[in-house]
């Protein structure tokens, strides 16, 4: 790998780390989109998976007993139905669309979110449908691109969880999932001894950019943590959108 490569991979791996450290979720969604500057997306997901599980280990130490736990009863097993249709469709959707999609919602929902908390309406109430719905795009997004914070973020946030609860609720959610996507990613053939060892290199990084994101979830306060994931939402959003309308312009071009 040469030295664009991780002059890109570094703060890929630093940002992904925040998030999974429970601080501004959505930024987490930068880090294949940042690989895929120095190479191909397919690649960029396979070196990031390993470096996501190490992240939720150290995650699932720092916030220990700390989740929602119906939360994840209602969105789990959707979720992995959404990482199955995933997998079924990897090889025929494309990618693309799937960041044009993910962008839309993403912008969206922190849209609706911000207007809902300048008019100071109460929390939404859980639904199991719509956590099931949501648990379904979840696990899809996750497996097409690292991409399930904002419909994961679409059901909970507007539960308004404590900021501690909705970050080890992430964390844990995303621990199942990307543990269970090993299989599906092994099957493509993506776990090359080249992808491997640079995964392995950027694991520091990795454990840094965690510890960090757990350090500062602790201590910004909630309104401002909240504001700062809305923040994040809505620039991801906005960075899939061009990505995606970019490359199709392209290929149509």
């Amino acid at each position: 790998m040469d030295t664009f490569f991780y002059l890109v991979a570094v703060p890929a791996v630093l940002l992904t780390g925040l998030s999974k450290g429970g601080f501004a979720g959505g930024i987490a969604m930068l880090g294949t989109p940042l690989l895929a500057l120095a190479i191909s997306p397919v690649q960029a997901a396979a070196i990031m998976l390993p470096v996501l599980i190490l992240m939720d280990v150290i995650g699932l130490a720092s916030y220990r007993g700390t989740y929602d736990r119906q939360i994840l009863i209602d969105m789990l097993p959707a979720a992995m139905a959404g990482i199955f249709a995933g997998w079924l469709t990897a090889a025929v959707v494309s990618d693309d669309w799937i960041r044009i999609l993910i962008g839309l919602i993403a912008i969206s929902f922190a849209a609706n979110q911000i207007t809902r908390d300048f008019r100071r309406l109460p929390p939404a109430g859980r639904n199991r449908v719509a956590a099931a719905i949501w648990g379904t795009l979840t696990g899809f997004t996750s497996f097409i691109a690292h991409a399930g914070g904002p419909p994961f973020q679409a059901y909970v946030l507007p539960l308004k969880p404590d900021k501690m609860i909705y970050a080890g609720t992430a964390v844990v959610a995303f621990a199942v999932i990307n543990a269970v996507k090993v299989v599906p990613y092994f099957a493509l053939g993506q776990f090359t001894a080249q992808n491997l060892w640079t995964s392995a290199a950027l694991m520091p990084v990795a454990v840094a950019g965690v510890l960090l994101g757990v350090w500062l979830t602790k201590r910004v306060p909630q309104t401002v943590f909240y504001n700062i994931t809305y923040t994040a939402m809505i620039v991801v959003g906005f960075k899939l959108l061009w990505d995606g309308q970019a490359a199709l312009t392209a290929a149509l071009g």
